[in-house]
Parts: structure tokens; C-alpha cells; sequence
């Protein structure tokens, strides 16, 4: 049985043995926790701590007459040290010394894993006492950070301003364009542009407002707000994007863009009433990291080539499939990437648009209006294009009007929800479309996941030998002849796990897709002709060589891309 801090108390000699079951029963009863009640009890906050040091085997540490730097503090914000119980206390190169009161914190944990993240740094921690801790809060009050003087002047402001939003719709104008709430606004962008995130959540809670950013496809708590703030940077963020403030009861979207660092970044808004609030998701659209190649996002070998071949045919269909956040879109823009020619009439049909391509006529859905994926179809067909981009076929209609298109002489590229390719013709006939329209039609089905990439700086390599060389043959074993080629298993030695650095503390950086592509071949025409199940298109793309997600994932292993754990958690 693990020891619980009582059992340190014990052996140490500075409580007694049967005082030791006392303690834990009056904890659980008062429902508070087991320092809690040590404290209560009398013990002093130095005989628990060095307890603490022993049970979580992390060193303690004393800040009796030292005084954290000003600038140190600025790493962490006040709201944040606050809900975690963590403050910076020293910095040397590039770790970062945390104090620390629950190292067995979750969340904690997680928060400070991303703080490290942005800041470039790696972390240690520190145990310290609750006096200690309260003492360098206290030195915020003096610190000129942007969150935290930003919360402090709208707490002072905040009575008098509240009452101008109740009298008057300029006042609430005015109110979010005054200089705290858009400080506090720009800080939460900045810093989700800095930390490489993808996405912020801002969403409110019984006590507080959390703040949360996706990195990796993962996301870890940033900031946490105080619950008065929580309407006006709601309203600020309206503001900004065009939205209707006075409207809380439905969703809403919009966009904005703000030059950060240099640079023009678009955000893409939707806001969701919640029963705390109006949660709001805002998706980071930076033009210099979106529109990549297809070898940026990991399409390699036979995939590269049949995909590259398929996009020269002059009409057909071609479809994406892969459950949301797959990185859909993105392949969508780097097609385009080598479509847009001078010679060709490229119109695009999206909800949203996500990146602006020079060159091509973008079209924005809008569902509310009735402008829908069908209605937009129909329309661009007078438009005389060659090439149409559909950003998801959706429904019955839109997967005809698609299918006709390709029919009619024009390359249609779009996305469709399905797990692999081979569900994605079982899904058109469940959508409507006859067999005979999608044997002609379709001339390519890709098939992506994202996985997260391992820090090319801190990866580990693991030696290829015993278990891990068995499950690695076994794998490549499985594999068509030409992804055993490129596997060249003989000549790999080792492949790489994630390990945590300063420069990637979760030991990942930015995600690679894994890819399946299934050609459209005469045997497959066939197949689809005679109504065949998902068992004989499936043995089709194992006549075809066609190496599967998880089979392109291996591959990716064994080149040191990817870890192998990272692919496990997504396929």
C-alpha cells in the first residue's frame, strides 16, 4: 500500500502512531484534505513540508527573505498561479524553478507543461509552504504585467462602467474598447500565436473563466480569468468579429483579422450559449504555417504519385475523408496549390473560408440565407469553371449536384465523414447516389489522421532489437511490396520515442499526417458496378499495393518522424 503523507508524519517521530488514523478519519470526515487537517491540528508548515519531500521525492525549498524578480513573475499569470498553486521562483538557462504546493495536481501539471511550452523552457519543481506561496502573491500587486494590470484596472472600473452598459448601447460600446479588456484580449492572442496553438477556448465556469489552448491537437489550460471579466471580453471578442452583442441565446460566428509579431493572422469565432455563459472557440488561421505541399504534410512515395497523377485528369472526383480535425482542409489547400494555373477557373464553395489563395474565386457558405453547398453548386456551374472545390459534401443534394459536375467535364475536389476509404463508397450509396454515376466519377479516395511529431531536439532513440524488433517485422510483414521497400527494415537500427525538453516539453512538435489512397481502378469500377461490400474493395486496395493509415504511420516510425506511441493514440 502507497504511504500516505501521515505514514512520513509517523516514522519521522513528529506524530504520534495513534494519532496517525485519527488525522485521516477527521480529513475524510471534514472533507478537506490531509495537510489541511495536519495544519489544523498545529503541525508546522516546515515539519509538513519536508514530510511532502519525502512522500513526492521532489526537493523543498525555503523563500524566507527572498524576493522572486519582477520579470520572472510576468512568466506566469497571476489568475493562474493562483487556481494551480504554483509560482516561478528562479530561472537559470533555460529551466524554470516552480514552487509548488500539490504536486499530484492533474491540471497543475498540464498548465504548467504548457507555460514551458510557450516560454521555451523546460521546469523543475519546488515544494514550498502555503505562507511562502501567499507571501509571492502578495508581490503581484507590485508587478506591471499585461493580464494581471489589465484585470486590476477593469476590478476598479468595473461598477462604474457596468452601470454606463445598462443605460446606453455606446456606453457598452465604449466599455470594450476601453483599454483593459482589449489588453486582456490581445495578451490571450498573443501568447496562442506564440505558443503555436491552433485553436483558444474561452469558456466559463461556476467561479472563474478558463482559458485553454489546443497545441498538437491537445489542449492545456493558459489563463485563468476572474468570472468578472467574463461578459466583457465575450462582448469584446463580438466586437472584433461583427457579431451581435446583445444576442446570448444562440450561436453565433464571425472572423477578425490582427497583425501579431509582424505578421496578419486570421481567427475564425463561434460562440456557444452554455448554462455559465457564452462560451467562445476561436480556430488561429496563420497564412505562413496553412497552405503547405502535400510532401509539408507527409504524403510520400506511392501516395505522392498517385495523387499528383490524379489531379492531371481533366474531371472527375476526388474526395478527402477522416473524421474532424484530420487536417481535411488542409489537403484540400495544398491541392490547390498545384491546380492554380493562369489557364484554369478554379471557384471554391467553403464554410468557413480558411485561407485566402490568390488566384481562386472563394466562395463563402452561408446556410442562414439559404446559400448552402447545393445552392452554391448549382450556381457555379454558370460560372464556367474547370476546377470546383466543395469543402464538404454533407447531404443527398450536394453529393448529386457534385457527382454531376464531375460528369459534366470538371475536376471536383471535397471532404466527406467517413473512418478509411473504403467507406467512403458505401457512404455516397448511402447518400443517394447510384453506383453506376460513382464508377465513372470518382477517381480518388485519400484517407488522413494527424499524429503528433516527435521534437527532432530531444527524441530518444530506442534500440531495434528484442520485443520492440518483433513487433516492427511483424508490422512491415503486413505491409504490400512497395511499403516494404520503402520500410528497409534491415537497415534500420533504432527508432525514437518523445522526450521532454526545454524546447519541447511535452516532447512533440507540430503533427504529420498519415495517409491511405485508393485509386479508382477498372477492377474497382467493377466492384462498385456490381454493388460490393467494403470486404471487396478492401481486397481491391490490397491488389492495388495500397499501404493503410497505420501501415504509413510505421513507416513514419521507422524514419524517426513519428514515436510510436503518438500513432497509437490516434489509429
Amino acid at each position: 500500500m502507497a504511504k500516505s503523507l501521515v505514514d512520513i508524519l509517523v516514522e519521522s517521530g513528529d506524530i504520534p502512531e495513534d494519532q496517525g488514523s485519527r488525522f485521516k478519519r477527521e480529513a475524510k470526515d471534514k472533507k478537506i484534505s490531509l495537510e489541511e487537517e495536519l495544519y489544523q491540528q498545529g503541525l508546522a508548515e516546515d515539519v509538513v513540508l519536508k514530510a511532502k519531500s519525502a512522500l513526492y521525492k521532489i526537493p523543498s525549498r525555503s523563500l524566507q527573505g527572498f524576493r522572486v524578480p519582477l520579470d520572472l513573475l510576468r512568466s506566469i499569470p497571476e489568475e493562474s498561479a493562483k487556481f494551480y498553486k504554483f509560482i516561478p521562483i528562479d530561472k537559470q538557462d533555460t529551466v524554470i524553478e516552480i514552487g509548488i504546493l500539490n504536486p499530484d495536481d492533474a491540471k497543475a501539471r498540464e498548465a504548467l507543461t504548457f507555460i514551458a511550452n510557450r516560454l521555451g523552457l523546460e521546469f523543475k519543481l519546488s515544494l514550498i509552504t502555503p505562507h511562502d506561496m501567499e507571501e509571492v502573491l502578495k508581490e503581484y500587486k507590485t508587478l506591471g504585467g499585461e493580464v494581471t494590470k489589465a484585470i486590476s484596472q477593469f476590478e476598479s472600473e468595473a461598477e462604474v462602467k457596468i452601470t454606463q452598459m445598462q443605460t446606453a448601447k455606446k456606453a457598452s460600446d465604449a466599455f470594450v474598447d476601453e483599454a483593459p479588456i482589449t489588453k486582456m484580449v490581445s495578451v490571450v492572442l498573443r501568447h496562442a500565436v506564440e505558443g503555436r496553438a491552433s485553436d483558444i477556448h474561452i469558456e466559463p465556469e461556476t467561479d472563474n473563466v478558463r482559458v485553454r489552448f489546443r497545441v498538437d491537437g491537445i489542449l492545456y489550460t493558459s489563463l485563468v480569468l476572474p468570472k468578472e471579466v467574463q461578459s466583457a471580453v465575450v462582448t469584446r471578442i463580438k466586437v472584433m468579429t461583427n457579431m451581435k452583442i446583445d444576442e446570448t441565446r444562440i450561436p453565433q460566428d464571425g472572423r477578425f483579422q490582427a497583425e501579431i509579431n509582424g505578421r496578419k493572422i486570421d481567427f475564425r469565432v463561434a460562440s456557444l450559449p452554455t448554462a455559465l455563459g457564452e462560451k467562445i472557440a476561436i480556430r488561429i488561421l496563420d497564412p505562413d504555417s496553412g497552405v503547405k505541399t502535400l510532401e509539408d504534410l507527409g504524403i510520400s512515395g506511392r501516395n505522392l504519385d498517385v495523387v499528383k497523377n490524379s489531379l492531371q485528369r481533366p474531371y472527375g472526383l476526388v474526395l478527402i475523408t477522416g473524421p474532424t480535425g484530420s487536417g481535411k482542409s488542409t489537403s484540400l489547400y495544398a491541392m490547390l496549390q498545384i491546380l492554380n494555373e493562369e489557364k484554369v477557373n478554379i471557384i471554391s464553395l467553403e464554410d468557413p473560408i480558411e485561407y485566402f489563395v490568390a488566384g481562386v474565386n472563394q466562395s463563402q457558405i452561408r446556410p442562414e440565407i439559404g446559400y448552402d453547398f447545393a445552392t452554391g453548386l448549382r450556381n457555379i456551374l454558370r460560372q464556367d469553371p474547370d476546377i470546383i472545390l466543395v469543402g464538404e459534401i454533407r447531404d443527398k443534394e450536394t453529393a448529386a449536384l457534385a457527382i454531376h459536375a464531375a460528369l459534366t467535364g470538371h475536376l471536383v475536389i471535397s471532404t466527406l465523414h467517413t473512418n478509411d476509404v473504403v467507406g467512403v463508397i458505401p457512404r455516397l450509396v448511402d447518400l443517394g447516389v447510384d453506383p453506376f454515376l460513382i464508377a465513372p466519377t470518382l477517381i480518388l479516395t485519400i484517407g488522413q489522421r494527424l499524429v503528433p511529431k516527435l521534437c527532432a531536439e530531444s527524441r530518444k532513440a530506442i534500440e531495434l532489437t528484442g520485443r520492440v524488433k518483433e513487433v516492427m517485422s511483424e508490422e512491415v510483414g503486413g505491409m504490400p511490396e512497395n511499403g516494404k521497400k520503402e520500410a528497409n527494415l534491415p537497415a534500420v537500427k533504432e527508432i525514437y520515442q518523445a522526450q521532454t525538453s526545454g524546447v519541447c516539453p511535452k516532447g512533440t512538435r507540430g503533427r504529420i499526417g498519415v495517409f491511405e489512397v485508393l485509386e479508382t481502378t477498372p477492377q474497382l469500377a467493377k466492384i462498385i458496378l456490381e454493388g460490393g461490400s467494403a470486404l471487396k474493395i478492401q481486397d481491391e486496395a490490397n491488389r492495388q499495393g495500397m499501404v493503410s493509415m497505420h501501415q504509413d504511420g510505421i513507416l513514419k516510425v521507422l524514419k524517426g518522424i513519428i514515436g510510436l506511441e503518438e500513432l497509437k493514440g490516434v489509429i
